[in-house]
């Protein structure tokens, strides 16, 4: 198979017109091109007006040793890494694993389990994914939390309601980034997932496809079990207590708990297991129109030939934090993301079509624990709590908001201008400066008064600022070794919330990195489906 880089087309162009290129970048006739599979697509808008998709294809063809020898560097001979699991360990696993949670890395970690005959039990403390949208827009309608089921706790995790982004930096030569994206598509994600540079499914759908993976792992013999938070865990007795009262023993289980499981946290520390502090990242989200995003990155093309144009941004500041845009939702909502009463925390969605009137961003500043005030493994949370309960202050009980030219001159805003808010979810204009320390109140501003300078009309004074934006990712890293372990060597920590992951797939990944090292090591004693 043959690799073709850097094909440009005008946007626009045809299916048509993307086979005649690659049949002249080929320089061979028509019937000689057997097929063809796009396997990166991305907008260069670099010379607007004038904007080009540009794709990398693969072709299978005949004669490919003498197209090779006459290509320009652009065209080279490629082999196809498809994703395999390990084969199985030599100790008998005579107990059913256990996963707690069913975000994307508890989710691919059970799946992994299930084909190779494990039998997983899933433990998630919340409910079931139709059921918890239900739950989450009651609470976007009404103010009234379910603090079991929201925005954070349920079946997909927090990346459910955001923006189904399934972008990484994570390099993987194992073909395990192809194969959750194939599982998506298999699932009913919609295939361009596959090669879109930046690929998305958006909530609407991303809650069909993990209710269908649920039901491809049940199927598998998997055991889903909600509203089961594991409360405790007795290391020597390899004992899951759920919901303070039922006795699971096994000899594996997996902690795929995500980032704001703060009371697991507390009860996995006070039960021995090592953890540090990390750093993270905090700040507000910001809304522009999405035509003012539009019209800096695309120029005046018409905007139906185009989707919504999303945009990162980054700043190094001279006190030495760096600000940076982070989960960027074009087209999108701000959300209140909340998952404990009396604090406040928000968060962007897009649905697939990422239809809406404003783009919203994170614009967050980095933390650490010179912050936190402690180094104690859990006083990253500390700060996080106190950064949302000021933030629940501010508004009420609802999101506060400010524009930015009040942010600037220190004062609540009373009114909105040119930019109106797009929030599921209550909202009150408010303080949102005084959420934070002053240090990082002035970051945030000189952050975004410099993005000003790349996107015009960025740091305008309508800008729309919401807080607060705490979740950007675990302030926990839970220990583990080189086989996946923690220091209670039956518990395998993995995914965004024990630090090891940033993001749907990335998380995903891991827990199937967590189900190889509990595989490489074991086998099941049922047989394998």
């Amino acid at each position: 198979m043959l690799r073709i880089n850097q094909l440009k087309l005008p946007v626009g162009h045809t299916a048509a017109q993307l086979k005649k290129k690659i049949i002249k970048s080929l320089q061979i006739r028509e019937n000689e091109l057997k097929s063809y599979t796009v396997r990166k697509k991305s907008l260069d808008a670099r010379k607007k007006p004038e904007l080009f998709y540009v794709y990398s294809v693969d072709v299978s063809l005949s004669g490919e040793a003498a197209v090779l020898r006459k290509s320009r560097g652009n065209v080279q001979k490629v082999t196809e890494t498809a994703y395999r699991m390990p084969e199985c360990g030599k100790e008998k696993m005579s107990l059913r694993p256990v996963v707690i949670g069913s975000g994307p890395a508890g989710l691919f970690c059970a799946y992994l389990l299930a084909m190779k005959g494990y039998h997983p039990i899933i433990a998630e403390r919340g409910a079931p994914v139709r059921e918890r949208k239900e739950d989450v827009e009651n609470f976007w309608k009404t103010g009234v939390l379910n603090p079991a089921s929201n925005v954070q706790f349920g079946e997909g995790g927090a990346g459910t309601f955001s923006d189904g982004k399934l972008n990484t930096l994570v390099k993987d030569a194992s073909g395990r980034n192809r194969f959750v994206l194939e599982t998506f598509v298999s699932l009913g994600a919609p295939e361009d997932i596959l090669w879109e540079q930046k690929p998305h499914i958006g909530t609407d759908i991303l809650i069909n496809v993990v209710e269908a993976l649920r039901t491809r792992i049940v199927g598998l013999g998997g055991e889903f079990r909600f509203y089961s938070q594991v409360t405790d865990i007795l290391p020597g007795e390899k004992t899951l207590v759920i919901n303070g009262c039922e006795k699971i023993k096994t000899e594996a289980a997996v902690l795929a708990i995500g980032h704001s499981a703060r009371d697991t946290f507390q009860m996995l520390y006070d039960r021995g297991i090592h953890m540090e502090a990390k750093s993270f990242a905090v700040g507000v989200r910001v809304e522009h129109p999405q035509s003012l995003i539009d019209r800096n990155m695309y120029g005046d093309v018409r905007k139906e030939k185009l989707p919504a144009a999303t945009y990162k941004l980054a700043e190094k500041l001279e006190n030495g934090r760096g600000v940076y845009s982070f989960c960027m939702c074009p087209g999108g909502y701000v959300v209140n993301a909340s998952s404990e009463e009396g604090r406040l925390a928000v968060n962007g969605m897009s649905y697939h079509g990422r239809a809406g009137e404003n783009a919203n961003s994170a614009i967050i500043v980095t933390v650490g624990p010179e912050d936190y005030g402690s180094s104690h493994p859990l006083s990253g949370i500390r700060f996080q709590r106190q950064l949302e309960e000021k933030a629940w202050q501010a508004g009420n009980g609802k999101v506060p908001v400010q524009r930015l030219e009040d942010f600037r001159e220190n004062r609540p805003s009373v009114c909105i201008g040119k930019v109106r808010p797009n929030i599921k979810g209550g909202y009150t204009l408010s303080d949102v400066r005084h959420i934070f320390p002053e240090e990082l109140a002035g970051s945030l501003e000189e952050g975004i008064t410099r993005m000003g300078r790349k996107i015009p009309g960025f740091d305008d004074g309508d800008t729309l600022l919401s807080g607060v934006e705490s979740r950007t990712s675990s302030p926990v890293r839970i220990s583990r070794n080189e086989q996946f372990v923690s220091t209670v060597p039956w518990i395998y920590p993995c995914g965004e919330g024990a630090g090891y992951a940033g993001g749907i797939t990335s998380a995903a990944m891991d827990g199937m990195r967590a189900a190889e090292a509990l595989i490489s090591r074991t086998y099941p004693e049922q047989k394998e489906n």
